[in-house]
């Protein structure tokens, strides 16, 4: 078994300690403040595109991305270090998550230098907010199985296809869409396909909601009949979007988002044991454990990150036994307070509930657990 492909945990650098300092102090005025209310899944439940923008002014969005474009020309470090404190306080950043943590960087790797002028300043400034149609009906997380075609037109693309639980399309400007512009070959499936940049707002789409079971609106289906992309809307090369979209998922599956989405309701709970309200239970001190190595594990897929060295399968293990943690925290504290005590803050109530509504998205989102476990497995040599 090798394991090259795992990266050294190694510790926070002590010189992020005063970034630290500085975004813990900002939650705390915002809390002061009464401008947000911190929820558990803040990254994909927390949307608040003024909140952005106040981050966006501070520097705290795009920091990644050079000054040329309208970043700060941060280290993937400094954004692990910011981001981090932001979802361990339940800040809402959805709004602009998707285009910070992945849009960006793809379009710095691979985009040209016309579409980074034109794209990379408002997603700094948190005034474009992008989402990402990968998944289909039929296809999940075998994204070589996807059926959405481009086919050339004049001046461009005609795309048609469907893609599924589409994060914030609902609210966004624009989305990278993965399409097939070759038939698709049995034998090499992953050849053959392409992404485009689409705006949400373009004739021939359709955007349908998809409620989750408490009847909220964070995921949609995206339909595209005959869509019309211009030339210059292709991302990268044709025929490569399989080698991009594998490069991007480093950045999707490795951050402290997916360690941390339900910290706030594991700190409740761990804080309101000294009240008596919950009963202290082993299993508690066991989960922050879990949740201080796993953070130790993303932090090291950061710095290989920000070495531009292939993340692959060490992000789909922080993947695997992240989302594994989260969901194990609410079963948890779901447990420890399966009979309320009456002395039970109402904010820790609140966070259960919204642990338990996002807790089946948990291992499917960014690839289900089947699909990441053989990702391991095949990057170990295990298979």
């Amino acid at each position: 078994m090798s394991t090259k492909v795992l990266p050294r945990v190694s510790a926070d650098g002590s010189d992020l300690a005063p970034l630290r300092r500085e975004v813990r102090a900002f939650i705390a005025e915002q809390r002061a403040a009464k401008t947000f209310t911190p929820v558990v899944d803040s990254w994909g439940n927390g949307w608040s595109p003024a909140f952005s923008r106040e981050l966006a002014r501070r520097g705290w969005v795009g920091m990644t991305i050079p000054a040329t474009y309208g970043g700060a020309g941060g280290t993937f470090l400094e954004r692990f270090a910011v981001t981090g404190e932001l979802l361990a306080a339940g800040a809402p950043v959805s709004a602009h998550w998707v285009a910070d943590r992945q849009i960006a960087p793809s379009l710095l790797r691979h985009g040209s230098p016309e579409q980074c002028a034109r794209f990379l300043p408002p997603i700094a400034r948190a005034e474009e907010f992008w989402a990402i149609g990968m998944s289909e009906p039929g296809s999940g997380s075998d994204l070589a199985s996807v059926r959405t075609r481009a086919e050339r037109v004049d001046g461009g693309w005609e795309i048609s296809g469907t893609k599924l639980w589409t994060s914030g399309a609902h609210a966004a400007h624009f989305f990278i869409v993965l399409a097939r512009t070759a038939p698709l070959d049995g034998q090499h499936r992953h050849r053959g396909l392409s992404q485009f940049i689409v705006p949400l707002q373009a004739p021939g789409i359709t955007i349908s909601p998809i409620l989750n079971m408490s009847g909220e609106h964070h995921f949609n289906e995206v339909v595209l009949e005959r869509a019309f992309v211009a030339e210059d809307m292709l991302l990268g090369t044709d025929g490569d979007g399989w080698k991009q979209v594998t490069s991007e998922l480093g950045f999707e599956r490795s951050g402290p988002e997916r360690v941390l989405s339900t910290f706030v309701l594991l700190s409740r709970a761990v804080e309101e044991c000294g009240s008596g309200s919950v009963p202290t239970d082993p299993r508690l001190g066991a989960l922050i454990a879990r949740i201080a190595a796993l953070h130790g594990m993303s932090h090291s897929v950061a710095h290989t990150l920000a070495r531009g060295e292939n993340a692959e399968v060490a992000a789909a293990l922080v993947k695997l036994l992240g989302t594994q943690t989260e969901g194990d925290v609410v079963d948890v504290v779901g447990e420890l307070t399966s009979e309320i005590d009456p002395a039970v803050s109402q904010a820790l109530r609140d966070h259960l509930r919204e642990g338990v509504m996002a807790r089946p998205g948990f291992t499917i989102r960014g690839g289900t657990s089947q699909v990441l476990s053989g990702v391991v497995a095949r990057g170990l040599g295990m298979r």
